[in-house]
């Protein structure tokens, strides 16, 4: 009898084990599968901005040491301009296919990215100046997220109506043209944050006298570059006479423009004045 009660202990110990390991090898199966089936969170945006900036290779020394990536364009915020000492961004030709994409236009907000806060678009209310982008809307239709990019203040700078809506516009307009006719170029754009400037709003938002654009085009490794410096008036002259040598705005700014560049190619391009190379027709 009692051997009888001990094996029956000793099978229902055996029955018991293999159970125990049954259950707990699928626990474990199953906690594998729900680990692997679950997603990782991860932020596409800050995914896209570092495939963007590796596209980007020839960024701006900064001398505010604020840079600020975003998907279609990156910049060096001056907080104590409230604006952008430059924007840089790829115009790609494939880009501007998308010219047709009606998008409605959003609010400008303050930018998220910038550690110290940009300015507050209420800052230009009742000012007498236009909110001008820095990089346009225009050249960033390809997405809706990368058009409503261009409306952070950080991609902003006062600018007179008849400026914004005349010449420069025109040089924007140009800069998509060579974008298309050379397949692709560079942009670097931003005011000159020069001393003892005006301001507005509350948050003393300076008020540039001057714009400026640098354009740099690679064909086969072969380089050209190309700069205006447009005074913050509207003006009927062509393009072509607001040209002037790299050297000169990084004189006026204090910013090396293409410091991953050859050191000899880009000395020999920043000094050239010269516009034959570019289409202006």
């Amino acid at each position: 009898m009692n051997y009888k009660i001990m094996n029956k202990i000793s099978i229902d110990k055996a029955i018991y084990c293999l159970i125990f390991t049954t259950l707990l090898v699928s626990c474990r199966m199953d906690n594998e599968k729900v680990e692997k089936e679950v997603p990782i969170e991860v932020n596409a945006e800050d995914d896209v901005q570092e495939t963007k900036s590796n596209v980007f290779d020839f960024l701006p020394s900064s001398t505010t040491n604020q840079i600020v990536r975003h998907n279609g364009y990156i910049l060096s915020y001056s907080e104590e301009n409230e604006q952008a000492e430059w924007v840089a961004y790829e115009l790609k030709k494939s880009e501007l296919n998308y010219n047709n994409n009606d998008f409605k236009r959003p609010f400008f907000v303050e930018d998220p990215k910038v550690n110290s806060t940009s300015a507050d678009w209420k800052n230009y209310r009742r000012s007498g100046y236009d909110k001008g982008h820095l990089c346009p809307a225009g050249d960033r239709k390809y997405s809706k997220a990368a058009f409503d990019e261009t409306f952070y203040t950080s991609n902003i700078s006062p600018q007179l109506h008849d400026f914004n809506e005349g010449i420069w516009n025109r040089l924007e307009q140009k800069v998509r043209y060579w974008a298309s006719k050379y397949d692709g170029i560079y942009v670097v754009t931003g005011g000159i944050l020069d001393e003892n400037l005006p301001t507005i709003g509350y948050e003393d938002v300076t008020v540039p006298n001057y714009f400026y654009k640098v354009l740099l085009d690679e064909q086969d490794g072969e380089y050209k570059m190309i700069a205006f410096l447009v005074p913050h008036r509207d003006s009927d002259r062509p393009l072509y006479e607001f040209v002037v040598s790299v050297d000169e705005i990084e004189k006026r700014t204090g910013i090396d423009f293409f410091p991953k560049l050859n050191d000899a190619e880009e000395a020999r391009l920043e000094k050239n004045s010269d516009y034959k190379n570019w289409s202006f027709k």
